[in-house]
């Protein structure tokens, strides 16, 4: 299976990939099935397996106000970026397209036009807050593993401590996990500004994101 996310999409626990997992197709062919490759690609450069169905695809996806926060927390956290720039220079950057990884609002786009694909699941991050239980039970079915009550529980009561821990704000930089994160940093202005882009990018797009719980 593949975790597809923009960094810092799907939450601050999950992992970056590891260099190893970012060699190419070639090491991942060698990795013993089932396995569980992590990726930022947008849904055109997959492999064609994936784009066949031979392959199952979970994007997480995150409201774009909370993921710009949070990412430029990540940038700022990490000595091979440096990034020291504003928030406001980020968020001008990210809404104009200009960070790595690319555009935002095609790479969601892209997942959400296959979201029906019989191989693909989309995941929204705030769901994940609102009824993790759900989620679980969501991506057993999508995986076709079998799970009884216990263990069910167990599960989602993991899920619930690591969600918990990046939501805590001793542990990562504004809790940036947290839903809503975007309005403790977000200006009158800079929120009004980012709407007007959202509406202009996002226009004909039916895909709706939960801001704040």
């Amino acid at each position: 299976s593949f975790l597809r996310k923009l960094p810092s999409s799907a939450s601050s626990w999950a992992e970056s990939p590891t260099p190893a997992s970012i060699t190419g197709a070639g090491f991942c062919s060698e990795l013993t099935s089932p396995r569980l490759i992590k990726s930022h690609l947008p849904y055109r450069f997959l492999p064609s397996d994936l784009h066949n169905g031979d392959s199952k695809v979970i994007y997480m996806a995150r409201n774009p106000k909370d993921l710009v926060v949070s990412y430029y927390q990540f940038h700022r956290s990490l000595r091979t970026m440096s990034y020291r720039g504003t928030f406001q220079e980020f968020c001008r950057r990210f809404m104009n397209d200009k960070l790595g990884y690319g555009s935002w609002f095609e790479h969601v786009q892209e997942f959400w036009e296959h979201r029906m694909d019989s191989n693909v699941l989309f995941l929204k991050y705030e769901d994940m807050h609102r009824d993790l239980v759900t989620m679980v039970e969501q991506l057993a079915r999508f995986l076709g593993v079998s799970c009884d009550k216990a263990q069910l529980e167990a599960l989602t009561e993991h899920c619930h401590q690591l969600v918990d821990q990046c939501c805590n704000a001793e542990a990562l930089p504004v809790g940036r996990g947290r839903v809503g994160l975007w309005k403790d940093i977000f200006t009158v202005s800079m929120n009004e500004k980012f709407d007007l882009v959202y509406k202009q990018k996002m226009g004909k797009c039916d895909l709706t994101f939960d801001f704040y719980l």
